[in-house]
């Protein structure tokens, strides 16, 4: 059994979730302490600059000098975030450390995630494990997502025989878990675009509480010519970049109105998802960010049933320390040798073990 600390910053660029488990990679659980250390203003700014200039990137090139100075900012808060953590509550064995992720292109085979391991090892006094993605990518797979194992433990834990958790980060992902392995894929948008919208119309980085999306219409023409993306259809394994849509579509739309539309398109890419496996769903749990939206909690019900649709912490989950808590659970799998990702999760060719470890001093 292993402590581990993860450390997890999502597309949604709000901060760092870091959770101490102990664990032997595994189905044997012991959850700790947790904690959330926001970025500054001024650096998610430049996070969500450098997204943009990632966007734009050929990766055959140096990077562009906004990377570079995203990359400093997530490894300089990470460092933070660790010494805090292990002064005010435990000092780690390991450390997993996802970084910050700024391009996702799985076509080319090529993922970015900011944030040096070896600093944070050095500074921390802890090994840490880092690129996570990396070995699945080479092996064909398309990186992502890579919380499925983790999900079908905690499923089996809540006695559950079969269920769908979905994690609404800037991009949503689903792990369905039944029988056979699990099966996995990203939806479609998750906060991302919604969060995008409430920023430039409200001024807001969030539709704080579901507030504007409850006040507007969905406009059903432009919801359906959004839903016609390829994407939607197109069969697993797949994954996302969190600057894969545009709002375009929406220009025009009054605050309200387009706050609506994208909920609900997060809504029905989700309830979509099952069609892709034609499989029936009994149960649905929502965890990351988007689950505390009253609005697009509503609309999943709405679309998928009152009773099907749960919250993390309804199951006995933390809903926003399981991305952290997964990413200390997969650095323990990586210390032992075990995959990290399946032929159903991500496409690879076979079951995949990944991230690369880092010593103090190293």
């Amino acid at each position: 059994m292993i402590t581990a600390l993860g450390l997890m910053s999502g597309t949604s660029l709000d901060g760092i979730d870091a959770a101490l488990l102990t664990t032997d990679g595994e189905s044997s659980l012991s959850f700790g302490p947790t904690a959330t250390y926001d970025y500054a203003r001024h650096d998610r700014d430049l996070l969500r600059a450098a997204l943009d200039a990632a966007c734009n990137w050929d990766h055959a090139t140096p990077p562009p000098e906004l990377l570079t100075r995203a990359a400093e900012v997530v490894t300089r808060t990470h460092i933070a975030a660790v010494r805090d953590f292990s002064a005010t509550r435990q000092t780690p064995e390991l450390i997993g450390l996802h970084g910050q992720t700024l391009v996702h292109r799985p076509a080319a085979g090529f993922s970015l995630q900011v944030g040096d391991g070896q600093r944070l090892a050095d500074a921390s006094g802890v090994p840490v494990i880092s690129d996570f993605r990396q070995a699945d990518l080479r092996a064909g797979g398309q990186g992502a997502p890579l919380a499925p194992l983790f999900h079908e433990v905690l499923v089996r834990r809540a006695g559950l025989r079969e269920a769908a958790v979905v994690n609404i980060g800037g991009v949503a992902n689903v792990t369905f878990v039944g029988s056979g392995p699990p099966i996995a894929f990203d939806t479609g948008p998750g906060n991302a675009l919604l969060d995008d919208w409430a920023a430039r119309h409200t001024g807001r980085p969030i539709d704080l509480d579901g507030a504007l999306a409850r006040s507007g219409q969905v406009q059903p023409d432009v919801l359906a010519r959004m839903l016609g993306d390829p994407y939607y259809a197109a069969a697993p394994p797949k994954s996302l970049d969190r600057l894969d849509f545009s709002a375009a579509p929406l220009d025009g739309l009054s605050a309200e109105d387009g706050a609506a539309t994208l909920t609900a398109l997060t809504a029905e890419s989700i309830a979509g998802s099952a069609r892709l496996i034609d499989r029936e769903v009994p149960a649905w749990i929502l965890t990351g960010g988007g689950r505390r939206n009253p609005a697009l909690l509503a609309a999943l019900r709405a679309r998928l049933g009152h009773d099907a649709v749960r919250v993390a912490e309804q199951v006995g989950w933390d809903g926003d320390a399981l991305e952290a808590q997964l990413f200390g659970w997969l650095a323990v799998r990586s210390v032992r040798g075990l995959p990290l990702s399946l032929p159903s999760t991500t496409g690879v060719a076979v079951a995949t073990c990944g991230g690369v470890r880092h010593t103090p001093g190293g």
